[in-house]
């Protein structure tokens, strides 16, 4: 048998992904560069890795065994160059996060120094809801987690990397108020929800109950971007994260309602379990961002007092 180390990586994205199309989206390769290293690498096997029926790909029991095998090499040739880098005094190793959708705004302003000064590690960043992310967490299959809003019933160590503010938003065509409006103006409100187990909602209507507000739920929706755009488009108002929607207020697409009681605020905690013995790599992390935090502020996140229609 004469396969390839690139003939592995191919099938095992294949595995991961069930799928030739997102598998040659995710390696940067085109579709039949893809299939053609998969027919290779099985042509090598008298029993077949994978099958498909109608257009679903499936993988067989001996594909599976295979596949293991096959992230088991993959695994240990990383760890060459890892091994290699840090004789070498280089920091080496995987920094593995997952973090809340709307934390895309803000996580990546405290990763591109931090990547950029250690060429040797690799950064895996899950973007998901809070109910996955804390799973994530308690199974112990991250190093990190970035939420608005802290588990319960979980032991973590936090960091708190930024204040979050949600405010009561609405589109360009949105009456402007010379006060801010009542709990009962917001009652009337069409207000469009993110979907169940987001931080985003989790907030809002913790803030609803608490105030005693009976609002109507318009629509759901399973990101800020949809939200956003369902906004913009007049279906709605909605009760958003200032972090996920400068541009659209900056370009004048969204306005802020000034509201009582608002902003909503939290913050944006960075966490780690307590009993977690953390790597080299996620130690150098924590160190860096306690070090370096003040800094990303006030570099990348001073607009957040600039905006014109908070004050």
């Amino acid at each position: 048998m004469h396969y390839t180390l690139h003939q592995l990586q191919v099938f095992s994205k294949v595995v991961q992904l069930k799928s030739i199309t997102k598998a040659s989206e995710e390696l940067h390769m085109t579709q039949p560069a893809v299939s053609i290293q998969l027919k290779n690498f099985q042509d090598q096997f008298e029993i077949p890795l994978t099958e498909v029926v109608g257009r679903q790909l499936y993988v067989t029991d001996f594909g599976m065994e295979v596949y293991k095998m096959s992230e088991r090499v993959i695994s240990e040739v990383a760890a060459i160059t890892h091994k290699t880098m840090a004789f070498k005094g280089h920091l080496t190793g995987r920094l593995i996060l997952s973090i809340v959708s709307t934390g895309k705004y803000v996580m990546p302003f405290f990763l591109t120094d931090f990547i950029k000064l250690n060429e040797g590690v690799d950064l895996i960043m899950d973007v998901t809801n809070k109910s996955r992310v804390i799973d994530s967490l308690q199974n112990n299959v991250v190093d990190f987690a970035l939420v608005s809003v802290l588990p319960k019933g979980l032991k973590v160590n936090d960091e708190v990397l930024l204040e979050n503010e949600l405010y009561v938003i609405g589109n360009k065509t949105e009456k402007r108020f010379t006060k801010p409006i009542i709990k009962s103006e917001i009652n009337k409100m069409p207000l469009i929800f993110r979907e169940e187990g987001s931080g985003t909602r989790f907030v809002m209507e913790q803030y609803f109950k608490k105030h005693n507000i009976h609002v109507r739920k318009k629509m759901e929706l399973t990101s800020n971007e949809a939200v956003k755009q369902a906004v913009i488009a007049g279906l709605g108002n909605s009760v958003m994260p200032l972090i996920g929607i400068r541009n659209e207020l900056l370009n004048g697409d969204l306005r802020i309602i000034p509201a009582v009681g608002f902003p909503i605020k939290s913050k944006w905690h960075l966490i780690w379990l307590k009993e977690k013995k953390l790597s080299p790599v996620a130690s150098a992390y924590i160190q860096y961002i306690q070090k370096n935090k003040e800094m990303v502020l006030k570099e990348h996140f001073s607009w957040i007092n600039k905006i014109p229609s908070k004050k």
